[in-house]
């Protein structure tokens, strides 16, 4: 049986990212100690600032690794503390190959990844680095959203079944190089499309494969 350790359950309120700035953001995530309930939209009392890019019942709640942390603490130079990214639920490690479709059950919650988590500037303003999404992209360590099937409570310490789907469906990290790739093959945007994908992710793959 495949499974993963919930190592933190982590929200957020909306705050300026930095002095100065009018517009908030919930990006800074801070772990929180006891249980924390969640539905369809996601974690209770999470923050979201830009419902644009994050939140809905797609990508309800943000995965992030131990293990990609650990990576990005060598090249970064400094420890990397769970919620850095922004994530809702930091895991210890994603089993070999995360794809959409691939469920996780913590007690009564049920989670099924949908997309990669696509950078924006709001990461880079959190990183103080302008030049951090890019390296994000080169680095194709995003983590994955998931929509939630069954809510419930979460913590950290409980330990959640994988169930992985179809072995046809694409790969996270095949989906978060194909965003940042051009140019793109509208064969394997519809391909990918065949797969329980975000509704973000369907929107601009039907976009981006159209004649013209």
């Amino acid at each position: 049986m495949l499974s993963v350790a919930l190592s933190s359950v982590n929200i957020g309120s909306l705050e300026p990212l930095s002095p100065g700035r009018r517009q908030k953001s919930g990006i800074r995530k801070h772990p929180v100690g006891g249980a924390v309930l969640c539905d369809p939209q996601g974690l209770v009392g999470d923050a979201i600032g830009n419902h644009t890019h994050h939140g809905g019942p797609d990508q309800a709640v943000y995965l992030y690794s131990l293990a990609d942390y650990a990576w990005w603490a060598d090249a970064l130079g400094h420890a990397c503390e769970p919620g850095l990214f922004g994530e809702n639920l930091t895991i210890d490690s994603w089993w070999d190959t995360p794809r959409v479709g691939d469920r996780v059950q913590f007690g009564d919650v049920v989670l099924e990844l949908t997309a990669p988590r696509i950078p924006c500037a709001t990461l880079a303003t959190r990183m103080g680095d302008p030049r951090f999404l890019q390296r994000f992209a080169q680095a194709n360590r995003g983590g994955a959203y998931a929509r939630i099937l069954q809510g419930g409570a979460l913590h950290a310490g409980m330990t959640g079944r994988v169930v992985t789907g179809n072995v046809t469906w694409p790969p996270i990290h095949d989906l978060f190089a194909l965003w940042h790739r051009t140019p793109r093959s509208a064969t394997v945007l519809l391909e990918a499309l065949r797969a329980p994908v975000s509704e973000r992710l369907r929107i601009r793959f039907l976009e981006w494969a159209a004649p013209g």
